[in-house]
């Protein structure tokens, strides 16, 4: 269960008693006693709606969504063998950005699995910029199989994953580097890869939204749409030369997308990842068809 601290409970519970109190006004008074008719309580605010609040630091807002988040529908897929992930990406190799479409079933008992790739050319030139029209041709690109016997296809990291943050942040960074530059960059893409890789359950994904909220320097961006088409709220973290910014989604604390842009003598795009569906099948041929 998410660890929360006494500053999230006190600024969700202010804020959220604020929205609810905001929405009541007062009636006439009854000329004679009557028994209240029972009601259904008020819905609490939405995730979105709480992180979203003006007056908010970055690091409030992470804190309020973790605490609020729903459930996604694949949380209900847990006890299947076979977490799938279903990821689009870009990524610089050298002075050329390669493009991927990678569909990956990995078995959860002992780390075997399959995985389809589809690649499209690579574009020569760090300037790039994905388009959405790159992601409609992979549907035409060819496939590549490949199978990974027992052991072969291990996590990010081990699992269960913690849903203790400081012991999150801590396998995800060496704590001994929290004073060096690049040490915010360290903890926001070990946040991006072991969401790429493994499947977080509802706590798994507040606990890493807790990781977030603790990077120095992160700033909030607002509504943001990804390439897919999907908005989130926008957080990016500038550290190490690089930006780096994440989509969320505003209900489930999903994390829908990633990219990373580096400065310097070779500025330009690092790496850019959609997180399509990721969730749990019964067989390494099922897909998760027709999550949004």
């Amino acid at each position: 269960m998410l660890r929360t601290t006494p500053t999230t409970r006190r600024w969700s519970a202010g804020l959220i008693a604020g929205l609810l109190l905001a929405g009541c006004q007062p009636g006439p008074a009854s000329p004679t006693p009557a028994t209240p008719a029972p009601t259904t309580p008020p819905a609490p605010p939405s995730a979105a709606l709480v992180a979203t609040a003006p007056g908010l630091t970055p690091p409030q807002r992470l804190r309020l969504l973790a605490g609020t988040i729903t459930a996604a529908p694949t949380d209900r897929t847990i006890d299947l063998p076979y977490t799938y992930l279903h990821t689009q990406s870009w990524t610089r190799a050298t002075d050329v950005i390669t493009r991927s479409d990678l569909q990956r079933w990995r078995r959860d008992a002992d780390d075997s699995g399959r995985e389809v790739t589809r690649r499209l050319p690579d574009v020569r030139g760090l300037a790039h910029r994905p388009t959405p029209d790159e992601r409609r041709q992979f549907a035409a690109a060819g496939t590549k199989t490949t199978r990974y016997v027992s052991g072969e296809l291990e996590p990010y990291l081990p699992e269960p994953l913690t849903t203790d943050i400081a012991e999150l942040a801590g396998a995800l960074a060496p704590r001994e580097l929290a004073g060096e530059p690049a040490y915010p960059r360290m903890l926001v893409q070990g946040v991006i890869g072991v969401a790429t890789s493994q499947y977080l359950n509802q706590e798994q994904r507040a606990a890493a939204l807790g990781v977030l909220a603790d990077v120095p320097a992160i700033s909030y961006q607002g509504e943001q749409t990804d390439l897919a088409g999907r908005t989130g709220l926008g957080f990016t973290v500038s550290a190490d030369n690089s930006q780096t910014q994440l989509i969320v989604h505003p209900r489930t604390g999903e994390i829908l997308s990633a990219q990373e842009r580096v400065h310097g003598a070779k500025a330009g795009l690092f790496s850019y990842v959609l997180i399509l569906e990721h969730g749990h099948t019964g067989t390494d041929t099922a897909t998760l068809g027709g999550r949004p």
